[in-house]
């Protein structure tokens, strides 16, 4: 082969002459094969014209050998038994040599599906390293398993002169149309190994460019003797610089452990910018590839920073003291690694913030950064925040913040108020509208910072005017100082964390879970259980109270409704043993001192209270929610409504009964279904009072009920029918499509009794009810009618009225009774023009009589006047008749 011919081509060896007795028929058959011999010559040599002539002392990426290169090769055999020419190639840089330069796939003719292996040998000289990069990549193998194409990667070779590539870590295979990654040699070798076993092999699979690289870049500081990567840097010979995992921006390798160590004078601090960070994310936690960074000189005693993987932006690290250690460790996994790793600078300075101005009884820094500081609750607690270097100016371009965090668990719930004072002191600078274009404090009150929105603030504020007093919106207030460009004064403000209940009214100043909603303020509004929808601490009393003009009453709406009970809330009361709400009228007689409370009902479970309204006489109403120690649900959300107090009692419907035995109630419109609130009349409000006798109490049971609602899955929230068996009790609420014979029938403790019936502006409406209620006699001796069923003793008046007098069941009162003939008035009347005409007929006819017998007499004229006026009417009368 012609030296810096560039192809590989095969040669032949051709043997003329020899000795002994064969040689004439050697002879006689080499002169055989002479002609195909010579016409393989003229081939070869028309072939040799066609190709570009190479210059053997220019260097090319198509230089491929046969044997061995111009850098010795030592002439290697090749693994396989074929007798192919090698295609290997190995570059090595040199003083005065090229440094760069580009390798393309080889020109490769496998007839016979050989596997074929070439392999390209990169040597950089001393404190160089080799970068390869990958320009293009088509190669046939399919992945993963790469099978008759494919490339291998060796980037962690130590020594190049002793390769053993069984036993050299092993960078990835690549085929297909992805190739490796940018590279870059651990240490001053990569070697690249192409097989193939296909018949014909092109150039243009592959093409990348190498280039001899400077390293002393990678070595960061003095390094650790008998390590990889480990290095401690000192300020006294440093004090700032670059610093990269060891084979940046190539991919890094795996199964390494390195680390960098800062050690600055005394009074120094030392930050960490990583311009660019990208490992191996495994999760939250960083279970496999990471870097650390500890807050001194080690990783035993050094509180740790933090543990940093994936891709990390504008991450900045400052250290507390003078020391700060950053490790960087990776495992060894069979996955191919394709991340970066990390490269920042680093820089040592005693002008950073001083860590003074945070109070360390109250405060924390937060380690890693320059001056920002977290402050905790300790519940209810306060204390006092400044401006760093406070009580001296803050120095120009820093940036601090304050992370002011309230409690926040199953069983407290603060916020936090913040108040300036003193003296403020930011320069204030106009630009593009702003009044804070330079320096500022922010503040952010909804916890902007867990989402990194600190271009969102709620508060700016600059000048010298102090600013006005913030409180946050839940348990997180974040402020953010930017000193600007220029020097200013100094600030210093008190925080407060409060019991946050998140619930909407007038709250009480000690803090506790006491709110008043005005009349005067607000007409109409919503309130809530703690935090709703979510849980409700437990361990906690919340009142409400609403107070309403003398001219008004306030109404409460219950929305929705969940409370922890361990049974039903079937009697509105006795099983509400754990959690509760309770509903109060609030009375303050006219020169009274106190006020007293009037209990209207206990509710648990989901058994929503129906729609309650105060009392004429009373001031407002108050609701109280309890919880135990254990437990706890959603609580509940209710409306409230200031209206105007009606002139009578009885405004729908109801009324006062008394000075009768019995009687019949029923809703508005029966026995029509009682509708919606229209869009005048709002909501009914329906009130009877039930008077007897002395001596006497009252029977009532309703005949038909058909309330919207359901009283053991969602209470009576839109309609409502109350019943005051004894006026010095609860009520007992009703509600739903049917009553059980033991819930329809109520027997007042006394001559007295009240119904109400109440609906909300949400009511869509329903049937409704009829009851019936009757006096019964309070003795054990009955002088009137027994009820054979129920016992009681009701008036004999009311036997056979048509009424069930006795109650559910009893049928009694109305057996056994006389009908009466009915009654046709119609048919009375007919008998009464009947009786008349018979009367008439007669007198008529009594009147002739006389007057023929007075004619026979000679009877005077006057008579006859009389008598002919009668005829007069008996004639038409007759006549009438007779027709």
């Amino acid at each position: 082969m012609a030296a810096g011919d560039g192809k590989c081509r095969g040669q032949h060896e051709v043997k003329c002459g020899g000795g002994g007795g064969g040689g004439g028929a050697r002879l006689q058959r080499s002169l055989l094969a002479l002609p195909t011999l010579l016409l393989l010559l003229f081939l070869n040599s028309f072939l040799l014209m066609l190709l570009p002539r190479v210059d053997a002392h220019d260097p090319q990426p198509e230089d491929w050998l046969l044997v061995s290169d111009e850098s010795g090769m030592d002439g290697e055999l090749d693994s396989y038994s074929t007798k192919e020419p090698k295609c290997d190639r190995k570059i090595v840089s040199s003083e005065n040599g090229v440094t760069k330069g580009e390798i393309e796939a080889p020109e490769l003719v496998n007839p016979e599906k050989h596997g074929r292996h070439c392999t390209f040998t990169f040597v950089a000289g001393p404190g160089e390293r080799v970068r390869i990069q990958f320009h293009r990549f088509s190669l046939r193998g399919t992945p993963p398993e790469c099978s008759h194409e494919y490339l291998d990667m060796y980037t962690e070779i130590k020594d190049p002169k002793n390769v053993d590539l069984l036993n050299t870590p092993f960078g990835g295979r690549y085929c297909g149309p992805i190739g490796p990654r940018l590279r870059i040699s651990l240490y001053s070798t990569i070697i690249i190994s192409f097989y193939t076993d296909l018949v014909n092999t092109t150039s243009d699979l592959f093409l990348a460019s190498y280039e001899f690289i400077n390293g002393s870049k990678y070595i960061v500081g003095d390094p650790v003797p008998d390590t990889l990567c480990e290095f401690v840097i000192h300020s006294d010979f440093k004090k700032n610089g670059q610093f990269m995992t060891p084979t940046y921006p190539g991919i890094y390798p795996k199964n390494i452990s390195c680390y960098y160590k800062f050690i600055g004078r005394k009074g120094q601090r030392i930050r960490l910018e990583f311009r660019d960070f990208d490992l191996f994310y495994g999760g939250s936690h960083c279970p496999f590839d990471q870097a650390k960074m500890f807050d001194g000189p080690d990783h035993i005693s050094s509180p740790l920073i933090g543990t940093y993987c994936g891709q990390q932006r504008n991450l900045v690290i400052f250290s507390t003291g003078s020391t700060l250690l950053l490790t960087f460790t990776t495992i060894d996994r069979t996955a191919d690694s394709q991340n970066r790793g990390f490269m920042g600078i680093f820089n040592f300075s005693e002008s950073y913030v001083k860590l003074d101005f945070i109070s360390k009884q109250d405060s924390e820094h937060i380690r890693g950064t320059e001056c920002d500081q977290r402050i905790l609750s300790k519940k209810e607690s306060n204390g006092t925040v400044y401006s760093p270097n406070y009580p001296f100016p803050y120095l120009p371009n820093v940036v601090c913040r304050y992370f002011i965090y309230g409690l926040q668990d199953a069983q407290n719930l603060e916020r936090v108020k913040l108040q300036f004072f003193d003296r403020f002191d930011i320069p204030a600078e106009h630009k593009d509208g702003k009044n804070c274009s330079d320096g500022y404090l922010r503040i952010y009150l909804k916890g902007q910072e867990t989402e990194n929105a600190y271009d969102q603030p709620d508060d700016e504020f600059c000048g010298k005017t102090l600013p006005k007093t913030v409180v946050s919106s839940g348990p997180r207030l974040v402020m953010v100082f930017s000193s600007g460009k220029y020097q200013g004064g100094r600030f210093k403000a008190v925080y407060k964390f409060e019991t946050e209940y998140m619930i909407p009214g007038t709250a009480s100043p000690d803090g506790q879970c006491v709110f008043t909603y005005y009349s005067s303020s607000r007409k109409t509004g919503a309130f809530n259980s703690p935090r709703h929808p979510s849980n409700y601490p437990s361990n906690t009393t919340c009142e409400y109270t609403f107070q309403s003009n003398p001219e008004e009453q306030v109404r409460l709406i219950f929305d929705q409704f969940t409370v922890h009970s361990e049974k039903d809330n079937v009697t509105y009361g006795n099983h509400c043993q754990e959690d509760w709400v309770e509903i109060y009228n609030v009375y303050k007689p006219q020169g009274a001192k106190m006020e007293r409370e009037r209990l209207n009902g206990r509710y648990c479970g989901f058994s929503a209270p129906g729609p309650t309204e105060s009392e004429r006489d009373a001031v407002g109403l108050r609701v109280v929610l309890r919880t135990d120690e254990e437990n706890v649900k959603s609580g509940f959300l209710a409306e409230y409504k200031f209206i105007k107090k009606q002139k009578t009692l009885f405004k729908d419907c109801g009324c006062n009964i008394s000075n009768a035995e019995y009687g019949i109630i029923h809703s508005p419109h029966w026995p029509q279904k009682y509708d919606g609130p229209d869009r005048s009349g709002g909501a009914f409000s329906c009130n009877w009072f039930i008077h007897v006798r002395p001596y006497h109490k009252i029977l009532l049971w309703f005949q038909f009920f058909s309330v919207e609602g359901n009283p053991a899955e969602r209470g009576c929230p839109a309609a409502v029918v109350r019943v005051w068996p004894d006026l010095d009790k609860v009520p007992i609420e009703l509600c739903g499509e049917k009553l059980t014979n033991e819930a329809a029938v109520f027997i007042s403790k006394s001559s007295l009794m009240r119904v109400s019936f109440l609906t909300a502006d949400r009511a869509v409406g329903s049937k409704g009810f009829e009851g019936i209620w009757t006096e019964i006699q309070d003795s054990p001796k009955c002088e009137q009618f027994l009820c054979s069923e129920n016992n009681f003793c009701i008036s004999k008046n009311l036997r056979c009225n048509g009424v069930p007098n006795c109650g559910v069941g009893d049928n009694s009162d109305e057996k056994n009774c006389v009908k009466d003939t009915e009654v046709n008035v119609l048919m009375l009347v007919g008998v009464g023009l009947g009786i008349s005409s018979v009367l008439l007929i007669v007198m008529c006819i009594w009147c002739h009589r006389k007057r023929v017998r007075r004619r026979e007499d000679g009877a005077l004229p006057h008579h006859v006047h009389v008598c002919e006026r009668g005829a007069r009417f008996a004639s038409v009368d007759s006549v009438g008749h007779s027709g």
